[in-house]
């Protein structure tokens, strides 16, 4: 299973740092996205970051490119989302989610298997 942690209430150009972890599984062993949901909208690529080993691979939506930042930590099995200068427009629940399909795909909700249950940011204006 995955747990996403970390979300919060934080005013416009804040930060906060989610995680996601892993208990059945080795993360390092999968490509790990993030996914927001905002209220009345479709589920939206965040950023997905390579399993060990397959390459220098981030990708990021263009909407949060140059503010988020992911990562994984092997030894935590653990992959973190950092969000700095955060906007209203980023409030929506983010979701983890784990695939061994092509790096080329990872920005498709559809490709994924395995979800975490998402956890809450609001950005205040």
């Amino acid at each position: 299973q995955l747990q996403a942690s970390g979300g919060g209430l934080v005013q416009a150009g804040g930060s906060l740092r989610l995680s996601c972890a892993a208990s059945d599984r080795s993360l390092r062993n999968f490509h790990t996205g993030w996914f927001r949901q905002a209220p009345g909208k479709e589920r939206e690529f965040v950023s997905a970051i390579a399993k060990s080993g397959y390459g220098p691979s981030t990708r990021y939506a263009d909407s949060v490119k140059g503010r988020f930042i992911i990562s994984r930590d092997n030894a935590k099995n653990t992959v973190y989302l950092q969000m700095n200068s955060l906007k209203p427009e980023d409030t929506a629940v983010y979701h983890c989610a784990v695939t061994n399909i092509v790096w080329s795909y990872v920005d498709s909700a559809r490709q994924y298997s395995t979800w975490g249950q998402g956890t809450q940011v609001t950005v205040s204006s």
